[in-house]
């Protein structure tokens, strides 16, 4: 019998302090740095963004989507036989983020790691639980996409400062006899690493070179509009699916104006993207769960229907999943 994988449940956890564009304008003017709130809208769509609290880390926010996703699913933590957290904001070097996540679940014996792909760390993390799920080495998986990016963050350079905010999402991913994931399709391209990157690391007890995010913002754009359109149609030829199909398109949640772009190119209207951009600005990995938490949690999206999940990052990496709800 073929195995099929499936979201039976989804959670979703943002941190209690909201940063209106008001507040990150104002902070930023006592350093000398002019902003607005106008300024920042027109050019990413982002009016407000949560920050984590310094005592709060990826895998504590994990853990709140994670059991609400369990919740939803209906099953318990020993049901699960795979966590793969998709962070770019582990907890500490090592043990990974999804280990951390793992016993704070009270989980025990179960394959734990983690995904970085930054942005797109969500999409390979569902895919790869897909495909052991596929396989046959895993029944049940939590899958967990996780950022503290504003930890990341220059205050000084307004063209980053103002895009990130941190939060949480989940699902749970199931084995089944009825096709839920149809298609997924992965890719990457190391040539363009310095375009988005945060090129520090640590070595003798102390962080060597910039550990602030850095991004080169027109390159950035136009390869994800590239990349993005790509993918999503490589996706929906690989399931044998025409973009009308899709019910809903849930793109990364970066800049408003290439989820329009992605939109526009696969000729679905706008009311058919699911948008949390404008309150959650970028969430990284994070963002795509986010958003399919809140389409789902909000009545949008129903069983039985076709999404296209899609996301592209630092790496350069970009894929996408097609599935049925």
């Amino acid at each position: 019998m073929t195995i099929y994988s499936r979201i039976t449940g989804t959670g979703s956890f943002l941190p209690p302090r909201r940063v209106t564009n008001a507040e990150m304008v104002s902070a930023l003017a006592t350093q000398g740095i002019e902003t607005s709130d106008e300024w920042i809208v027109e050019r990413t769509g982002i009016r407000a963004r949560h920050f984590a609290d310094a005592d709060v880390f990826s895998s504590d926010m994990a853990l709140k989507a994670s059991n609400l996703a369990l919740k939803a699913a209906g099953i318990g933590v020993k049901d699960i036989d795979l966590i793969i957290v998709a962070t770019s904001t582990p907890d500490m070097v090592f043990p990974s983020t999804a280990c951390m996540l793992q016993g704070k679940l009270g989980h025990h014996g179960a394959p734990a790691f983690d995904v970085q792909a930054v942005c797109g760390g969500f999409i390979y993390a569902l895919t790869v639980a897909d495909a052991m799920i596929q396989s046959g080495s895993a029944k049940k998986a939590l899958v967990v996409g996780a950022e503290v990016f504003s930890r990341l963050l220059d205050f000084k350079d307004r063209s980053t400062c103002v895009l990130f905010g941190d939060g949480a999402g989940a699902v749970v991913l199931e084995a089944s006899s009825t096709p839920g994931i149809l298609a997924t399709d992965l890719h990457a391209d190391g040539q363009y690493a310095r375009i988005l990157c945060v090129p520090g690391h640590v070595s003798g007890g102390q962080a060597q070179g910039d550990a602030f995010l850095h991004m080169d913002g027109q390159a950035v754009f136009k390869l994800a509009v590239k990349v993005l359109d790509e993918t999503a149609h490589a996706v929906l030829a690989k399931a044998g699916k025409p973009s009308s199909d899709i019910d809903w398109l849930i793109p990364h949640q970066a800049n408003i104006r290439i989820m329009q772009s992605t939109a526009r190119k696969l000729k679905i209207p706008m009311d058919k993207v699911i948008v949390t951009v404008d309150q959650h600005g970028n969430t990284s990995a994070a963002s795509v769960p986010l958003a399919l938490d809140a389409a789902v949690r909000s009545g949008r999206a129903k069983p039985g229907q076709t999404l296209l999940l899609e996301a592209v990052g630092g790496g350069f990496t970009w894929g996408a999943v097609l599935l049925n709800l």
